[in-house]
C-alpha cells in the first residue's frame, strides 16, 4: 500500500498562533470567545489548562482577559471590551483581518457588501459586524442575486471557502447586472494550496482519509473536493475513528488534514495504519495470487505527491511496507535548507570556522559566511567552545552561514512591523500588466495597479526606480514568499487626516470670528480682484474695492505681500467657507478729516480730472474733488468749460464754500485772476508814471498774490450736478435755488 500524504498538513499559521497563545497565556481570569478552533481534541487540551470558553461577552467579567480566536469578531466587540476594561488578546488571522478592513471601507463608502461563505460561520458573522450598511451572505451559486441589480457591489469570501464555489458565485452575481462590481478573492493562500493538494491526491488515490474536526469548515471543504475525484472518501475526527478494514484492499491511500488539525492527530492515524498494515502484509505475501479488489484503481502516482514514500525501496522495485512509509514520514533528513542551528565552535582555520552540531561531527562555516567585516582567525580561535547561531543554506553538501541568521533576524523584525500594519518603503524594480514589483529582503513585493494611488495609473513603466511607501495587504510565507502591498491606503489615510484636521481647524475658526471683528492677517498672495489674507491660518479675501476709500488700480499700491495688517470682518459665509474682510474700513475717510485741511477763503492747488457742461471738477487730493462752476472759471463768458480748461491741467483756485457733511467744496479760478477793468486801470497808472528824466515810469506789480487781491462780490458759492451746459443769468446773480 502506498500512502500519499499532503504537503500542507496540520495547523496553518493563523491557527497555530491562536493555539500557541491559548496554551501559553496565563489562565487566571482568562476567557475565550467561542471555540478557538473546530477541533474537539485541541479544545479539550485548552480547557484542561483552565481557560474558560464562553459564548458571549455577558459571561466575561469586567477587567478580565479575553482571547479572540483566529476567526475574528465584529467591530462592536472591541468597543464593548474597551468600555468594560476587558484586555483583548487578539489572535485574528491576518487574512481575516484584511477581509474585515475591505468590508469596513466598502460599507463606509456606501457600497453593498456581499460575502461568499456560510452565514452561521463565526468568521462570516464577524465580517458582517464590520459592515455599517447593506450586506448579503451567499453560500451557493444557485442563490438569488437579483437584489444586487443596479447596486455598487463589493464581493469578498470567507477565507476557508471553496475556490470553485466562490468563482461560480462571482460569475452568477455579475449576471444580474449590478451597477459596479469589485471582486476580492480573500480565500487564504494556505486554503488554496490545501484544496489544490486535496484534488491532486484524490485523483491518484483509491481512497482518501480526511482528518479533522467534523464541524471544521476548511476540513469539510477538503472532503468535498476529494469526493469530486475519488469515490471512497473517509472522514476521521481522530485515530479513534480509523478502521483499517475500510482501506486494506486499496493500493493507494491519500491522507489530508485540515488547517485546524494538529500534527499529532495525523501522526496517530498514520501510526495506527502502520500497525495494522504489518499484520495484513504477511497475509498478503502468503496469498500473493489473491485477486485485487474491484474497487482498486490503478492510477499512476506522481512522484512528488507520494509523501516521502521510501525512495530507496522504490528504486529497487521493492514494495514498501506501511511501516517503512511511516518510518520515512517520521524520519527527518539531518538538515533542511533554511534550518536554524545553534552550534559550538571547535576550531578556527584559514578557510573558516569548524563547528559541531550537538556534538556530532564537524562542519565548516566558511569565513565568507561568518558575521564579521574581516575574518580574524586568531579572534575566532579564542572563541573555541562558544556557541553561535547559523542557518543551513545548502544540504548537498551541507553549508552553514552565520550571516544568513543575521539577515533573517533583521528580516523577521521588519516583517513583524509589516504584519502589524506599519509603513515600509521599497524601490520599484519592475512592472507587469497587473502592477508594480519590488523586493523586501527575501520577499517579493507586489503592488496592484489600483493600489498605487487613487485613480488610474497609465504608465507603469515610469514608476520603476521610484520609492514606494507601502502597507501590507497580504503576506504569503509558504512556497513563494510574497507581500501584497498598497501605497493608496497610506495616501488616502493621509489625505483623510489632512481633511479632518482642516475641517476641525475651520470649525474652530468660524466659531471664533464674527462680523465686525477687527483681526490681524498676513497678506499671502494678490490677484487682480483683491488680496488673500491668512487670518488664524484661514484664507480670507480682501476685495480691491475694500482696500482704499479713494480706489486703487493695483492691490500692491496699498498692501505688501508678506506683511501683516489689521482688517475688519465684513461678511461670513459659513456654508461655503468664505470670509470677506476690509482694510479701508479701519482707515479714516478723506472727507472725515477734510475740515482740518480746508476752509472758506483758502487758496488751493489741484488737477482738473473731469469736465462737465456746468463746470470742472478739480482733484485736491485722493478722494476729495472740488467743483469750479463754469461761471467761476474766468471773467469772460464761456459757452463750454473745455474752451478754457483741459483734463490733467493743474490750477490754483479759491475755496468759495466748504460743506464737509455734504462732501462739497465750491472753487473759483477767476477769483484769483485780476478783473479786466482793474487790469486796465493798473496799466493806465503805469503809463502815467513819469520816467526818469521827465518821462513816466511803469511800475510792476509783485508776483505774490493774496486772497484779498481777488475779492469778488459776485462769487458763485453753491453747486449741484445739474445737467446744464453753462451758467444762466440767475446763476451769476446767485438766485438759482435748483442748484442748491
Amino acid at each position: 500500500m502506498k500512502v500519499l500524504v499532503a504537503e500542507h498538513c496540520g495547523f496553518c499559521a493563523g491557527v497555530k498562533k491562536a493555539v500557541d497563545t491559548a496554551l501559553s497565556v496565563p489562565v487566571e481570569n482568562t476567557f475565550i470567545l467561542g471555540e478557538l478552533i473546530h477541533n474537539v481534541d485541541v479544545i479539550a487540551r485548552i480547557r484542561a489548562r483552565g481557560l474558560i470558553v464562553v459564548d458571549g461577552l455577558e459571561e466575561v467579567p469586567d477587567g478580565a482577559t479575553l482571547l479572540i480566536r483566529s476567526h475574528g469578531v465584529g467591530k462592536e466587540i472591541y468597543a464593548v471590551c474597551a468600555a468594560r476594561s476587558i484586555s483583548v488578546v487578539d489572535c485574528t488571522c491576518s487574512f481575516v483581518r484584511r477581509t474585515q478592513k475591505i468590508v469596513e471601507e466598502a460599507s463606509a463608502a456606501g457600497k453593498t457588501v456581499v460575502i461568499a461563505g456560510h452565514r452561521e460561520h463565526p468568521e462570516v458573522k464577524g465580517l458582517v459586524g464590520w459592515c455599517s450598511g447593506e450586506v448579503f451572505v451567499f453560500d451557493s451559486a444557485d442563490d438569488d442575486f437579483s437584489p444586487l441589480c443596479g447596486k455598487d457591489v463589493v464581493l469578498v469570501s470567507q477565507t476557508t471557502f471553496s475556490v470553485q464555489r466562490f468563482s461560480k458565485i462571482a460569475e452568477n452575481l455579475q449576471k444580474v447586472r449590478p451597477k459596479t462590481v469589485e471582486i476580492f478573492q480573500t480565500i487564504c493562500y494556505t486554503t488554496i494550496c490545501r484544496q489544490r493538494e486535496a484534488a491532486e491526491i484524490a485523483k491518484q488515490a483509491d481512497a482518501v482519509l480526511v482528518i479533522g474536526g467534523l464541524n471544521s469548515s476548511n476540513t469539510n471543504k477538503l472532503g468535498e473536493i476529494a469526493s469530486m475525484y475519488c469515490k471512497r472518501v473517509i472522514r476521521l475526527r481522530n485515530a479513534d475513528d480509523f478502521e483499517y478494514e475500510k482501506i486494506k484492499n486499496f493500493k493507494r491511500v491519500g491522507v489530508i488534514a485540515g488547517a485546524s488539525t494538529p500534527d499529532w492527530l495525523t501522526s496517530e492515524v498514520l501510526s495506527k495504519m502502520a500497525e495494522n498494515n504489518a499484520e495484513v502484509q504477511n497475509e498478503t505475501v502468503a496469498q500473493a495470487q489473491a485477486p485485487v479488489a474491484e474497487e482498486t484503481v490503478n492510477a499512476p502516482v506522481a512522484e512528488e505527491v507520494v509523501a516521502q514514500a521510501a525512495p530507496e525501496a522504490e528504486a529497487a522495485d521493492e514494495k514498501p511496507t506501511m511501516a517503512k512509509v511511516i518510518e520515512n514520514i517520521d524520519r527527518e533528513t539531518p538538515y533542511k535548507r533554511g534550518q536554524l542551528l545553534t552550534v559550538k565552535i571547535v576550531s578556527a582555520k584559514e578557510e573558516g570556522v569548524y563547528v559541531s552540531v550537538s556534538g556530532k561531527g564537524e562542519i565548516l562555516v566558511e569565513k565568507s559566511e561568518l558575521d564579521c567585516e574581516e575574518y580574524d582567525r586568531a579572534a575566532y580561535a579564542e572563541k573555541v567552545g562558544e556557541s553561535i547561531d547559523v542557518m543551513v543554506i545548502d544540504t548537498k553538501p551541507v553549508k552553514l552561514s552565520e550571516k544568513a541568521v543575521k539577515k533573517v533576524k533583521e528580516e523577521e523584525a521588519l516583517l513583524k512591523d509589516v504584519e502589524e500594519g506599519k509603513e515600509f518603503s521599497v524601490v520599484c524594480t519592475g512592472f507587469n500588466k497587473g502592477g508594480l514589483t519590488a523586493e523586501l529582503g527575501t520577499y517579493a513585493v507586489f503592488v496592484p495597479a489600483r493600489e498605487i494611488r487613487a485613480g488610474y495609473v497609465k504608465e507603469l513603466d515610469k514608476m520603476v526606480g521610484k520609492k514606494l511607501r507601502l502597507k501590507m495587504l497580504e503576506i504569503r510565507k509558504e512556497r513563494r514568499k510574497e507581500i501584497i502591498a498598497s501605497q493608496r491606503v497610506i495616501l488616502e489615510a493621509e489625505k483623510a487626516a489632512r481633511e479632518a484636521a482642516k475641517a476641525e481647524k475651520e470649525a474652530a475658526f468660524f466659531d471664533s470670528i464674527n462680523v465686525g471683528d477687527v483681526v490681524e492677517g498676513k497678506v499671502e498672495r494678490v490677484t487682480s480682484f483683491g488680496a488673500f489674507v491668512s487670518v488664524k491660518g484661514f484664507d480670507c479675501l480682501a476685495h480691491i474695492s475694500d482696500l482704499s476709500w479713494t480706489g486703487v488700480k493695483e492691490v500692491t499700491d496699498v498692501l505688501e505681500i508678506g506683511k501683516t495688517y489689521q482688517f475688519k470682518v465684513l461678511k461670513i459665509d459659513r456654508e461655503n467657507k468664505k470670509v470677506s474682510i476690509g482694510y479701508k474700513q479701519l482707515q479714516p475717510r478723506p472727507w472725515d478729516t477734510a475740515a482740518e485741511r480746508y476752509a472758506e477763503g483758502d487758496i488751493v492747488h489741484g488737477k482738473v480730472v473731469r469736465i462737465v457742461p456746468f463746470g470742472a471738477f478739480v482733484e485736491l487730493e485722493k478722494g476729495i474733488d472740488g467743483l469750479v462752476h463754469v461761471s467761476q472759471i474766468t471773467h469772460e463768458w464761456l459757452e463750454n468749460p473745455t474752451s478754457a480748461l483741459t483734463i490733467g491741467e493743474e490750477v490754483d483756485a479759491k475755496v468759495l464754500a466748504f460743506d464737509p457733511e455734504a462732501h462739497k467744496i465750491t472753487l473759483s479760478i477767476k477769483a484769483l485772476q485780476p478783473r479786466p477793468w482793474q487790469e486796465s486801470r493798473d496799466r493806465g497808472d503805469r503809463d502815467e508814471q513819469p520816467r526818469e528824466g521827465g518821462e513816466r515810469r511803469r511800475s510792476r506789480k509783485q508776483n505774490r498774490r493774496t486772497a484779498s487781491d481777488y475779492a469778488d462780490e459776485e462769487e458763485y458759492r453753491e453747486w449741484s450736478d445739474g445737467a446744464f451746459s453753462g451758467a444762466s443769468i440767475a446763476d451769476l446773480l446767485g438766485g438759482n435755488d435748483d442748484n442748491k
